[in-house]
Parts: structure tokens; sequence; C-alpha cells
């Protein structure tokens, strides 16, 4: 392909800087755009204490080693930033990256509406990129607000991700949401934007109250009890207990033999899977509901939820199956125990003058402060980027589906363009990176999409599959208990040997990461 073609990427995250790696690679023209002033996406404003929670051998880019500096599983986030910052520089990915500059929408100029609808093949032709159609996107200078441009691209690849920036803020009845509540309410976001000792003066001698039990909201809570001890101690409020695990070593056994390898999977009934798989997948459930009986024992006696109330009444793998896991942080419980820290079920409640009010109970909960850790949408921040009305309801399609995206990344009506870093996974930068390859192959022309129709069907079927194993969580687009099969497809698309693993017991039993993904080719 030449040289000529310029590729768009929204977003200076891993996303972002993996598909500008790749991109360039094929001999395109990367220009990415980061409203920060510099990379790390979701990392560069994080809480203090912050660690992966990963461990850091399935969370690392395929051609790019941790430093040997890095010995703990598990890094922190200052390391996490250094790690990913070092690969930017180490690709000389830093001068295709426009930083400071922040898309406010972008627009489609090309074939009209109409002509879009009777398509038969994806962008008319099946071709990534078209005769006329190009996206233009309308920027501006977040140092200087009022500096505007516009810029055009013949492909765009939003990595905007769906952690960040739009924050979801529980709605309330009239009179019964924040504005009545005399103290200060704020969202994550905004706590983690805060340096270290800002955060500590901003909770110290405070009565605090954290909406939500994952990941940021459990570390918020440990900051807290830290600062103010038994003196003022700080509430969790909880809507639904969650199977947050204390290690990756369920009994002895690590979690990764449990659910990261081809046998695992077979367990599962896989979308688009044949006769055999699916009569495989039926006779293995009770095998299925053992692997997962066997994890919530040992998280069970390992933090004594029953006493705490804590014990889930949903299975381990619809968590698993919903990138719904977060690592409890060490003596977490130890501190509910002491009374430094307060559970509390709270399906619903509303705000009043001196607090919080749960359903259902007469006297309301004093607090000062209210931090809510109930994450983001990211649907919102996605529907947002574009200026059409049809393409804002086509990108997120119906309420009662996941988002219709082909191999997790292409609207089948939405021409020239791609999202990564949408769907879940255990860990994002090594789904990111088998996406992003997958999409530079696609932009280079080894090989070419299904019919608009096939797409839909198999989207269809991701859909189905999402449904039965995240429950009401589906919209979350999570991939990680199928990540092996997810990888097949794409590199069964990209002309690469899916089996990567030497050897039958290997292939079926050793867990899958990056790095069986480094050639292009199997290892055997």
């Amino acid at each position: 392909m030449g040289t000529e073609k310029k590729v768009g990427i929204i977003g200076g995250g891993i996303s972002g800087l993996l598909a500008c790696k790749y991109v360039l690679e094929k001999g395109f023209r990367p220009v990415v755009f980061e409203a920060q002033s510099g990379v790390g996406g979701v990392w560069t404003k994080t809480l203090a204490t912050t660690k992966l929670q990963t461990p850091k051998a399935f969370y690392q880019f395929s051609d790019f080693d941790w430093p040997s500096s890095v010995t703990q599983d598990f890094p922190d986030h200052h390391q996490v930033s250094d790690y990913i910052t070092s690969y930017a520089h180490h690709f000389d990915l830093l001068r295709h990256i426009k930083f400071n500059t922040k898309v406010e929408q972008i627009h489609y100029e090309g074939s009209s509406e109409e002509e879009m609808r009777a398509w038969h093949l994806w962008n008319a032709t099946g071709e990534p990129f078209g005769s006329k159609g190009k996206w233009k996107l309308s920027l501006r200078d977040t140092l200087n607000p009022e500096l505007t441009q516009e810029y055009t691209v013949d492909f765009l690849i939003l990595c905007i991700g769906r952690f960040s920036d739009v924050p979801n803020i529980p709605e309330f009845g009239p009179k019964k949401g924040p504005e009545v509540f005399r103290g200060k309410v704020i969202h994550s976001m905004d706590y983690a934007s805060m340096d270290y000792e800002t955060a500590i003066d901003f909770l110290k001698g405070k009565q605090v109250t954290v909406i939500g039990t994952q990941k940021s909201g459990l570390d918020i809570a440990m900051e807290c009890s830290a600062v103010n001890g038994l003196e003022h101690p700080c509430t969790v409020l909880y809507r639904t207990e969650h199977w947050n695990f204390p290690d990756y070593l369920p009994w002895g056994i690590p979690l990764t033999y449990l659910y990261l390898n081809r046998f695992s999977e077979l367990m599962l009934h896989k979308p688009g899977q044949g006769l055999l798989l699916t009569l495989l997948a039926t006779i293995l459930s009770p095998l299925r509901w053992a692997f997962s009986k066997f994890v919530e024992s040992y998280i069970k006696w390992k933090l004594g939820l029953a006493k705490f109330g804590m014990v889930p009444k949903h299975s381990f793998l619809q968590d698993f199956s919903s990138c719904l896991l977060a690592i409890v942080p060490e003596k977490f419980y130890d501190k509910v125990q002491e009374g430094r820290i307060v559970l509390k079920k709270a399906p619903s409640f509303c705000f009043t003058q001196e607090g919080i009010l749960v359903d259902g109970e007469a006297a309301p909960l004093k607090t000062d402060i209210v931090i809510l850790a109930t994450g983001f949408k990211g649907d919102e921040k996605l529907r947002n980027m574009f200026a059409s009305p049809t393409f804002r309801d086509l990108i997120l399609g119906s309420p009662n589906e996941t988002l219709p995206l082909y191999r997790q990344c292409i609207h089948t009506e939405i021409p020239q363009m791609a999202v990564i870093g949408f769907s879940e996974s255990l860990s994002n930068l090594y789904t990111s990176e088998m996406i992003c390859r997958w999409v530079a192959e696609l932009l280079d022309g080894k090989f070419k999409l299904p019919s608009i129709e096939e797409m839909k069907k198999d989207v269809r079927g991701w859909d189905e599959y999402m449904k039965r194993y995240s429950g009401e969580y589906y919209r979350r687009s999570s991939i990680a208990a199928l990540h092996i099969w997810y990888n097949d497809l794409l590199c069964k698309d990209m002309g690469m040997n899916p089996h990567r693993k030497k050897g039958l017991l290997a292939e079926l039993f050793d867990p899958y990461g990056p790095m069986d993904y480094l050639t292009t080719s199997c290892s055997t």
C-alpha cells in the first residue's frame, strides 16, 4: 500500500500506541491525536496506590519485555506508565503524536446515507479505503481552547477507551440528588486526578462514603482508612456482591490453568462453533460448574466473605466472563474487621442534606464526602464522537444488544473506521495488540471482510454468547473467557496458524499469553 494514505488514530493510550506502531510498519502515515500531554491513557491519572490487576506476564507487549528492574508480578502505576512510555520511545512513536489535541467530533465525507444503505459489502467494495470517502476531524488545542483546526484522514481508528472522561453518575429523582447535599460529591475520576498530598488533605478528618466495590472503590476505601483510621471509618456502599479475589492462586493452582487455556474454553458454548464443539461444551458443563465452585470456595475461605455478608449470588464464571473481577487490596478485610472500613449494601439510595439515605432505612447515613466509584459511560463517549445523528445511533446499536462490532472493532455500516479497546478482557493490552495487528493487515490488503450480512450474523452470535455467560453485564462486550477462540479468528483472517504451542498437551492445557503471538507462524 502507498505511504500517501493517512490513518488517523484518536487516543494515545495503549491501543493508540499499538495501532500507530503496526500501521506504521505497513507503510502508512499514522497521526495520533492525544488530548493530554503524554502517552498512557488511563495510566496517566490513577490513584497513588493503584497496581496492575493482571500478572505482568499477561500484560506486556509481545515484542517489548518489561525491564529487569520490575521484579514484582503486579507493578505499581508508575512502573506501568514508565513501561508504556518506554515502548513509545523504543519504536519512535512520539513523533507521530499530536499532544494536547482534543478531537471534538468526527464527520464522514463520502457516499450519502442512502447509498450506504444499499451496500452489500462494507465500504461498498469491502476495501478499507474508499475512492472518495474521507474522515474530517474537528480539533481543539487543550492548552489554548480558542485554537481550532480541521484534519482529514483516509481511515480512522478510535482508541478512546471506555474508562475515562465521561463519568457514570447515578440518576436521582427531583431533590434527591447531590444538589441537596451540604457536603462534597466527586467522581473517582476527580479523586484520581489529585496528587497524593492533595488527596490526603481532602480526606483527612472527614467522614467519607465510597459508592462501589470495583477496583477504584476498594483502593479509595483503603487510602481513606489509612488516613482516618477508626476515628472516621470509611463507609463503602455497594449494590451487588462480586467475586473480587485475593490472588491468582486458588488452592495453590494458578487461575490461568483454569481459565486461560484451550481446555477451559472447550467447556463454553462459543459463537460460530460446530456441532461437535457444541456437544462437547454441553458434556463438559458439570466440569465448568466445578471449576467455578472450586475458585469460589477459595475466595470465600481466604477472605471470609460469609462473615461480612459478601458472598455473591451468581457464579465466579459470570464475573470472569463479564470482566467484573478485581484483586482485593492486601488486608482490606482486616480493615473491615477492625472497623476502619464499613461495608453496607444499598441497592438504591438518595441524597439528603446530611448525607445518604439508603432505601428502606429511616435515618440518613451522615457523611462529609461522597466519592462515586461508579465507572464511566463509555457508550456515551463513543457516541458523542460522531457529528452525524445516523452514525451516533448506528455505533451503539440496540440498547438490548452488545455493540454491533465485527471482530469487536469494525462496524458493518460505518465505513473506513475501526474501534479498538472497547471490548474487555483480563488483559486489555494483550487484546488490543492482536486487534491492532488485525486492522493493520486489513489496511494492507492481506484479507478482505465478508459481506455485511455475514458480519452481522457473526455479531449476533457474539451477542448471544455474551448474554449467556455475562448475564446483565453483556454490554461490557467482554471476551475474557473466550480469549483464545477470539484470537484464533483473528489469526485465521491474517493467515496465521492459530495453534501456537508445541504438542497437543501444551496446546490444550498451557495458558495462552502475549508471547505466544510474537511470530506470525506457529512455533512448532
